[in-house]
């Protein structure tokens, strides 16, 4: 599973918003992976932030 897939799965499993420090620490993944990840994910239009400085999946 790469990056992208990793911090889908995280958000998913969540069920809630999450920011990029929470998201690391539950995945195991560097924080820097992390938010290149969730910058790709924003661009593709994958993840939404629904609540300032956190992010959910866009279903």
């Amino acid at each position: 599973m790469n990056a992208k897939e990793t911090v889908l799965a995280v958000m998913k499993q969540a069920a809630t918003p999450l920011n990029a420090g929470k998201i690391a620490e539950l995945s195991g993944l560097d924080r820097k992976e992390v938010d290149k990840a969730m910058k790709e994910l924003k661009e593709e239009g994958a993840i939404i932030s629904p609540v300032r400085c956190k992010w959910a999946p866009a279903e």
